[in-house]
């Protein structure tokens, strides 16, 4: 089963548009097509910038936070430590790095994906939200 962690970029997306690429993904959890892993900072962050974002897309904070019960309930929720920090080019990002190297994840979702350069030196790659749903479906 793929497994991988996303970027709070991707899960604001999906909060603001049932449209694109980031919803789509966050629709497919649903289904168990893979699997997503959680840290408490990421979901703190998660739960910040959703609901800084929540305004401008017609939602409550009451949405958000249902949003983020849903990711936690279907998520694999992992305990990292800051051990060799920085790595990358925005130290913002590290956690993110931290989390899929403990949790075995295989790809980062997300939209900036030059923030994750060397990241494959941990046999992690960043993805864009339709790069990985193309992974999904079997494509390259």
């Amino acid at each position: 089963m793929l497994h991988a962690v996303i970027d709070t970029n991707v899960v604001v997306a999906a909060l603001r548009s049932r449209l694109g690429a980031s919803f789509r993904l966050i629709e497919r959890l649903a289904a168990r097509e893979f699997r997503i892993s959680l840290s408490v900072p990421l979901v703190l962050e998660y739960e910040d910038a959703g609901k800084r974002s929540a305004r401008e897309a017609g939602l409550t904070a009451s949405d958000v936070d249902d949003v983020v019960d849903y990711l936690c309930s279907v998520a694999d929720l992992r305990e990292i430590h800051f051990l060799w920090r920085p790595f990358l080019r925005d130290p913002y990002d590290d956690h993110l790095l931290e989390l899929a190297v403990e949790s075995g994840s295989r790809w980062i979702i997300t939209f900036n994906i030059r923030d994750f350069a060397g990241s494959e030196r941990f046999g992690v790659e960043a993805l864009t939200p339709q790069q990985f749903l193309a992974k999904l479906e079997g494509k390259k």
